[in-house]
């Protein structure tokens, strides 16, 4: 089993004879090391926060007075500070755009000066395989940036740590050291690429992770938008069809090849256009392999998604499809990828946790963000049958699980204190969508007991005049400002 890990640490990759001394002295000068104190809910305490902590980045100067680095390197942040190469004053930065799907963020300053003298690097193309990069950075070990070399040994989609997308992603063999995220891979003098992980195996040694130049262009277009930021989404899932038999009995014909759609979500791009058990060929001039993947140079495969993820909101994208053994075309509008299809979703960041208090009772949404914090991904422990329940589709019925996180002992709970991460299915016999739904059911309660319930038959029943007369008392025993997020619109 192997992991890959976000770092803090960056790495330039550059060629030993792509720069000259002057032009290799401006690529050192135009890296920033970024020191950044951040503070994250307390997810299984959701109405306090963390204690602050410290953590310090890279990244490069960019067109327009920027830096760019990791999104990691400064989520949830509260002061950002700055630094120059062999400067020792510090700056006061701060986020302009955050793209957490991508790994990447734009910083700024409010002191122009800070930029005097530098050179903005410019963003080059992707290197070819086997070619050299060279790394700039601020690893562990050491104030003064230093420099990784190695060569590009891999391009195809990944799976970015930080936010668990799935997007094109650049493998160099250089050794990473823990340290400074968000640093460039350099070479003749431009970024080809911003460091972002590393695989941590017993297995496989010096592989790192970079964001290409596409995703990393595409970030800075969105920079300059007001709407229509973000990767698209077609709104379907698909399967590999390396099977002879499935491709026939599918319709296609020998020189076909494609995935099989598995799932269309409603409200997508697709919805309406494509049905479950059409096989998409092509995605504008990519022909589809039975793999699923897509030559996206004329030496490099990679997942078909990559074909989509070129495009901004808005876009026009076209599919070829077989239905029936019959080929059609079809044009999708491309729509911004929602925050999840699946009932758990993905990790947030710079966000503030929804939570009800019922009785002593902490009712909250289950979401990726208490999972890390029951460390089930990471340590597998917790409450594994959570897992089960992750894969799950989103539906006009269900959008969300809610789970009694934890009880807060008082005398209206007594016979519950011991519960905690207890799935609720209904209230009062009555289904609900999501969190929001499940809170105003509560409140709205008219009869003299309420029951939760979970799909085991499990029950937890409490009267509700005397939970909603305990609010106070339990809130100030316990110390928590509120008896539900702010977040919460519980008005009516």
């Amino acid at each position: 089993m192997f992991r890959k890990i976000l770092l803090c640490v960056v790495i330039i990759l550059v060629p030993t004879t792509a720069c000259n001394k002057e032009n290799d002295y401006s690529v050192e000068d135009s890296v920033i090391k970024i020191y950044t104190t951040y503070v994250t809910p307390d997810y299984l305490s959701p109405w306090q926060l963390s204690s602050p902590k410290h953590a310090s980045g890279s990244g490069t100067v960019i067109s327009e007075n920027r830096i760019l680095t990791n999104a990691h390197v400064v989520a949830n942040a509260k002061y950002i500070q700055v630094q120059k190469y062999n400067d020792p004053n510090k700056y006061i930065a701060r986020v302009s755009f955050i793209s957490h799907y991508a790994d990447l963020a734009i910083l700024t300053l409010k002191d122009g000066s800070f930029f005097k003298d530098l050179h903005a690097i410019q963003i080059g193309a992707l290197p070819k395989l086997h070619q050299s990069v060279a790394a700039y950075g601020y690893s562990v070990g050491g104030e003064s940036l230093s420099i990784t070399q190695g060569v590009l040994s891999r391009v195809e989609q990944q799976f970015y740590a930080h936010a668990n997308s799935y997007l094109l992603a650049g493998q160099i063999d250089a050794a990473i050291n823990a340290g400074n995220s968000g640093g460039p891979v350099i070479v003749n003098n431009k970024i080809v690429g911003v460091v972002m992980q590393s695989m941590s195996s017993g297995i496989a040694a010096n592989v790192g992770y970079f964001i290409p130049p596409s995703i990393i262009e595409h970030v800075l277009a969105d920079s300059k938008k007001s709407k229509g930021i973000g990767f698209p989404e077609l709104g379907f899932r698909t399967q590999p069809l390396e099977n002879a038999s499935a491709r026939k009995f599918y319709g296609l014909k020998k020189n076909q090849t494609g995935v099989l759609v598995a799932k269309v979500f409603d409200g997508g791009s697709a919805a309406g256009k494509l049905k479950e058990n059409d096989v998409i060929l092509k995605i504008d001039q990519y022909d589809i392999a039975n793999n699923g993947t897509i030559n996206f140079t004329d030496t490099l495969r990679s997942d078909y998604s990559y074909a989509i993820e070129l495009h901004h909101i808005g876009d026009k994208i076209n599919l070829t499809y077989v239905r029936n053994g019959k080929e059609f075309k079809t044009t999708l509008i491309a729509q911004k990828k929602p925050t999840r299809y699946d009932l758990i979703g993905q990790e947030k960041f710079d966000y503030i946790p929804k939570y009800y208090i019922y009785g002593g009772v902490v009712f909250v949404p289950l979401t990726q963000n208490i999972l890390n914090s029951w460390g089930i991904i990471k340590t597998n422990s917790g409450p594994f049958h959570f897992l089960q329940d992750k894969p799950e589709w989103m539906s006009g019925q269900k959008q969300q699980i809610v789970i009694a996180l934890q009880v807060l002992a008082a005398d209206v709970n007594f016979g519950y204190h011991n519960i905690s991460s207890w799935i609720v299915d209904s209230v009062n016999g009555k289904t609900f969508r999501n969190f929001q739904q499940f809170c105003q059911l509560v409140k709205n309660n008219q009869q003299k007991y309420i029951s939760f319930k979970n799909n085991q038959g499990y029950q937890l029943i409490l009267n509700h005049q005397e939970a909603i007369a305990s609010e106070k008392d339990i809130l100030e025993l316990y110390r928590i400002p509120a008896i539900h997020s702010s977040n919460l619109n519980l008005s009516k």
